[in-house]
């Protein structure tokens, strides 16, 4: 079975190459959304020059919890699938390349200009100067952890992440400098592109004092455009501070590790694309939610039981936008480990008195090279990771590196400055180096 995947471009007429007009007359079935067949008809008047054959069988583009059904019964025909623009850039291309049998099916692929291409010229912007994302499908939420200082990012978007929306992003993560740009309809007669400040977006009043930007109405065929600025509130590097994260206490107080330990293990953890990793009392989320926020192309799971502290993970789940990959799970650890997939890199940060059992649990599941980072603070706790220590040696299954760490912060005391101890943190990282 062959597959053609064809990028139209964008445009009310599809830009389409010789070698892709040759795969859409030579398919007897072609698979898109009404909007893309319209742009093979609008170039079908002349049938010498025309895409279409006769016979052909057109067929809306259904889910793709459908699709794969779908090819699998069109598997003795020839088929293309129609795709916006460039099929493998935030397009459908990733998902058939990942759920096709290539051992039966050969795909083929014929790029057309993208809608972030097109934004990108009709602005005059660099792309290589842009970060291009899509919230097409996904929560608006995920837009805070992908926001920058200065940044210009270029954004498919969907019907939850209309521009207004987008502005109350920006305005809650504090950039309330952020210049939006809607492209709407880019190639067609009808296409429109209008800048808005945050205030103009939020500001219901300003918008009908303002003949220029008088209709907020914006079509669903939209790609937006967002100049950042500058947010004192967002982190732009390893290390949030301590206030950032909600806690149900004072802020920079309650259950999360500290910033200097929290960048400590992440450093022993050196998160990495692909990565299934477990924070194990996870508390209220402080090395899970910033694990995920600086590998995106890892997914976090973060176990925590006490009702509190769960309820504040989640909130800063949501607060740091990382709702694609970090998933909180309420539950006793080991036992609700049985239930996750199988992690590589694993972070122990609190047990309940089951430490012994935790570590011997994490260790037997991680694969050859995975890593276990352990932190404690009670004299016990240290001696169970002595004696856990103590045991891989004499196996020799494992590198151990350790280390202590010991913080003091300075405060005011009587007008004077004084630097306040905590407690030490002792830390183990342990590589399995065989099975």
């Amino acid at each position: 079975m062959a597959i053609h995947v064809i990028g139209l471009g964008v445009a009310e007429q599809a830009v389409l190459t010789a070698n892709a007009m040759a795969a859409l007359k030579q398919a007897q079935v072609i698979i898109g959304s009404q909007r893309q067949m319209d742009t093979i008809f609008n170039i079908a008047v002349d049938p010498i020059s025309s895409p279409i054959s006769k016979g052909q069988e057109f067929v809306k583009l259904p889910k793709l919890s459908e699709l794969k059904t779908l090819l699998i019964e069109l598997s003795d025909k020839p088929v293309c699938i129609l795709a916006s623009g460039d099929p493998l850039y935030f397009g459908i291309g990733r998902w058939l390349s990942q759920q096709v049998d290539t051992a039966t099916t050969e795909l083929y692929f014929h790029p057309g200009v993208s809608s972030i291409q097109a934004a990108c010229h009709k602005l005059g912007l660099s792309l290589q100067d842009c970060d291009a994302i899509s919230l097409h499908g996904r929560p608006v939420e995920t837009l805070r952890s992908l926001i920058r200082h200065n940044q210009t990012l270029v954004i498919l978007t969907d019907k939850h992440s209309q521009p207004k929306r987008l502005a109350q992003e920006c305005f809650d993560m504090g950039y309330h400098n952020a210049k939006i740009t809607v492209c709407e309809d880019l190639g067609y007669e009808k296409e429109r592109v209008r800048s808005f400040s945050i205030e103009e977006l939020l500001n219901e009043k300003l918008l009908a004092d303002s003949a220029a930007i008088s209709n907020l109405t914006f079509s669903d065929l939209q790609v937006t455009v967002i100049e950042t600025g500058i947010s004192e509130m967002m982190p732009q590097f390893p290390g949030f501070n301590d206030d950032l994260f909600i806690t149900g206490k004072e802020a920079g107080k309650g259950l999360i590790t500290k910033r200097e330990v929290r960048l400590a293990v992440l450093s022993l953890l050196q998160p990495s694309r692909g990565d299934v990793a477990w924070d194990v009392g996870a508390g209220c989320g402080g090395i899970a939610v910033e694990w995920a926020y600086w590998n995106k192309a890892g997914q976090v799971h973060a176990i925590e039981h006490n009702d509190q502290r769960f309820d504040c993970l989640q909130q800063n789940t949501q607060r740091f936008g990382v709702v694609d990959n970090l998933i909180a799970i309420q539950g006793r650890a080991p036992a609700v480990l049985d239930s996750l997939p199988q992690a590589n890199k694993v972070f122990i940060g609190g047990s309940d008195g089951e430490m012994s059992e935790l570590l011997a649990f994490c260790w037997m599941q991680l694969p050859l090279n995975g890593v276990l980072v352990v932190s404690a603070v009670m004299e016990n706790t240290k001696q169970q990771l002595l004696t856990f220590r103590d045991e891989l040696l004499m196996v020799g299954s494992a590198t151990i590196e350790t280390s202590q760490i010991a913080i003091s912060r300075g405060e005011e005391l009587a007008g004077q400055l004084v630097y306040r101890p905590n407690l030490p943190v002792t830390l183990f990282r342990f590589q399995k180096n065989s099975i």
